[in-house]
Parts: structure tokens; sequence; C-alpha cells
């Protein structure tokens, strides 16, 4: 896509060589010499991202609690979110991406393209100013914004899973993360534990993201833990560390009760 007709799916005019730094991905920089990234401006425009879309949700929604309009705005910002407005823009045509990005299918992740747009809002912002790119943002976000205050426990997963896991008494899930990768293409794992029992993983090119997609799994996993929508049951008794295994056979013995009385002998004749 020629820069012309993004600046136009935009409906924004911005300085051209912004909106060329704000297209650069890191693995094209990386094979081209190391030039500059888009980075520097998706860290600007993640900025100004929150801050329009902090101040719709404050002002048009007056009598929600903070806790709620947190989960509202994460809605809103999140990868797949973004990603979703990017898309239809033509973002991940217009990418420039290193050769073994793009033949990984880099122009179509959910993460390029909402690190993309970020980039781009914050190109938008330096080319002409807080109030034209709060209008274009949320013209972009409209849809997001209009549907953020019915959109459940996806708003945020991480937080609706530590609210789940408080109402059955499984304690604060734990997160486990690892990467893989160069610092360019950079790939994480998380995995959520809830009383020491792992209960979703996820994947991601951001902790945070990660974090979310195991948070999501292990959320719907506590939901509807089986095909019949069972109850889900706490985790199995065992042993501590180091513990023989008859204390945990007699702590589930206890659990049932005392045992029955033996039967009488019979009176000898």
């Amino acid at each position: 896509m020629a820069p012309g007709a993004l600046i136009a799916s935009l409906g924004e005019q911005i300085d051209p060589e912004l909106l060329v730094l704000a297209l650069t991905h890191r693995s094209f920089a990386h094979e081209a010499g190391g030039i500059p990234t888009n980075e520097r401006l998706e860290f600007l425009g993640d900025s100004v991202l929150g801050v329009v879309v902090t101040e719709h949700l404050f002002t048009h929604h007056p009598d929600v609690p903070e806790g709620s309009l947190a989960k509202m705005r994460a809605a809103c910002v999140s990868q797949r979110a973004l990603a979703s407005v990017a898309g239809p823009l033509g973002l991940g045509r217009a990418l420039l991406l290193g050769r073994g990005e793009a033949a990984s299918g880099g122009a179509e992740k959910d993460s390029i393209l909402s690190d993309t747009l970020e980039a781009v809002i914050g190109a938008t912002f330096l080319s002409v100013g807080l109030d034209r790119t709060r209008t274009m943002v949320l013209r972009l976000l409209e849809p997001l914004l209009s549907s953020a205050a019915s959109a459940g426990a996806g708003l945020d997963w991480k937080t609706s899973l530590q609210e789940r896991s408080a109402e059955l008494g499984l304690g604060v899930p734990a997160y486990h993360v690892d990467h893989t990768g160069p610092d360019h293409a950079r790939s994480f794992t998380a995995r959520v534990t809830l009383s020491g029992v792992e209960r979703g993983h996820g994947t991601g090119t951001a902790k945070k993201h990660a974090e979310q997609g195991a948070a999501e799994m292990a959320f719907l996993a506590l939901v509807d833990p089986t095909p019949d929508g069972a109850p889900p049951t706490a985790p199995p008794l065992t042993p501590a560390p180091g513990a023989p295994a008859s204390t945990a056979a007699g702590a589930a013995a206890a659990d049932d009760g005392p045992p029955a009385a033996a039967a009488p002998e019979p009176d000898a004749v």
C-alpha cells in the first residue's frame, strides 16, 4: 500500500518522513544495517492513545467506578483490539518488514499490527497535535469504545481470573514467564498456576500479552471446566515436598470421618 493510500484511510495528514519511520519494523531496520525503528514512536503513541481513551471513558461514563474504567480501557487498547483496527486500515500491507519476518507472516501478526498503529498515532501527534490526533483516534476506535461497557471478563483477563480465583478459594494467580529469540524477534511464554496447579498458558511478543493469554485460558477453564459445565473442584490433595506419602493418605482418610468400628466377634460356644 502506498503511503498516500494509508493517509487517506487514516483521514489525517502525517509528515511523510514520520510516517515511513512509523512503518519501519525493527526486523527491517536490523537487516538495513541498524537504521532507526518505529519503537520510539510506538512509545509516544502508546501514551497518547492512553490519554485519549482514558479521557473519553471518564467523560462518557460518569457513574462507572475506577476499577471498571480500567478494564474498559484495557479492552480498547489491548493487542487484539488495536490489531482489529489496524487490519482494515491496510497497515500490514504498508509495513516495512525484514525478509524473515515477512516470510513468517509478520504483516498479519496482532503484535506487529498493534505496535505499528501506536507508532502511527505517535507520528500523527507530532505532525498535527493532540486535538486532531484525538479526533482520529476516537473515530478509529469508535466500535471498541461503544462495546467496552458490555465486554465482560474479556476486558482484562488477569483481573477477571484473580476475582474468580478468590471466589473459589484458590488463592492469588502466580505467573511464570520464559522468553526465547533475539531482542528484535523475542517470544514470551507465560504459565499461570493456582494453588500450585497450572491452569493455563499463553504466548506473545510481549510479557503482558502472554500473561493475558494464560489468564484467559485459566479463567475459561474455571468458569466451565468440563463439557457438562460442572463446577470446578479443588485440586487433589498431594503431600508436601519431602513428606511421606502416608501423610496425605492419612489426611484424606481424616476427611472421610472416623474409621468404622470393627464388627464384634461371635460369642464362643
